[in-house]
């Protein structure tokens, strides 16, 4: 999925002149994403087929519990854009295409995508570096004045306009969120090299590469009639460098159940709380 960037460590909390209006109870709630939102190794598995590896403590169970929703979670590791409208072949079956999931009852949809469509994994493995000197990821993603990452990112604003424009027709009358990425990375400073090995150069890209993501995924749900979440704030000062219990997205080597670079179980309780900050609903006492 995706690698990297932060802001200001606060929940999104809605202003009393633009509060979001109350949830139905029992709404019916229609979860699409890739790792990010299925949270790999979090918890007990929630569903075949088990290589989408979803976990009952991702974000969209926790949202369900907290308020009462219906869900259906049809995220999956590993998808991509295209796997919306297409079966995704994984370990142990398929998952259908999430588009089905939807339909003209669907009251909310969350969705969760794009890290892999900019090549996520390739870009975790790739930019590992043996050395902490120089800025060897940014040069293999650039060319003269091309940068691959760059380009593949403003891809995937456009692929995200069809994806709404198509949640919207499936499912008419849903509230449609459109959920950004946490901090992987610190928000500022060379990183913490060799704890996650990238040079502070590398780093400082990286950064830039997930802070155009939210970008174009906030920029989406701005024309696309949804609503942007925004991970990223509320997660900064708990990326992969973090101190153990402070740390909520895990690096190259886990030290809490999760997968490589993803979010914990914590890091999922986190964008749990700032999909429910969006929908106005108040934190748990």
């Amino acid at each position: 999925m995706a690698v990297l960037v932060g802001l200001v460590a606060l929940l999104l909390t809605p202003t009393a002149s633009a509060a979001p209006a109350p949830l139905p109870t029992g709404q019916v709630y229609v979860a699409l994403g890739d790792s990010y939102t299925s949270s790999p190794l979090t918890g007990a598995p929630a569903g075949p087929p088990p290589g989408c590896q979803r976990s009952v403590n991702n974000y969209p169970h926790l949202v369900a519990e907290r308020t009462g929703a219906r869900l259906t979670d049809v995220s999956c590791s590993g998808a991509q854009t295209r796997d919306f409208a297409a079966a995704q072949a994984v370990d142990g079956g398929e998952n259908p295409p999430q588009y089905d999931a939807l339909g003209s009852g669907t009251q909310l949809v969350t969705v969760g995508i794009g890290g892999n469509d900019i090549g996520f994994g390739e870009i975790v493995r790739s930019c590992v570096s043996a050395s902490p000197v120089g800025t060897p990821c940014r040069d293999r993603w650039t060319e003269a004045s091309h940068d691959e990452l760059e380009a593949r990112v403003d891809e995937v604003g456009d692929r995200l306009d069809d994806v709404l424009a198509e949640v919207h027709r499936r499912a008419p009358g849903a509230r449609v969120l459109l959920v950004g990425y946490p901090s992987v990375l610190p928000a500022e400073g060379p990183g913490c090299y060799p704890v996650m090995p990238y040079t502070p150069g590398d780093v400082a890209y990286l950064r830039g590469v997930l802070g155009h993501l939210n970008t174009e995924i906030a920029d989406a749900a701005a024309g696309g009639g949804a609503t942007y979440v925004d991970t990223a704030t509320p997660t900064v000062g708990h990326d992969v460098c973090a101190l153990p219990g402070e740390r909520w997205i895990e690096g190259l080597l886990p030290a809490a159940p999760a997968a490589p670079v993803h979010p914990s179980a914590l890091g999922a309780a986190a964008m749990a709380r700032a999909v429910l900050a969006t929908l106005g609903v108040p934190a748990a006492a």
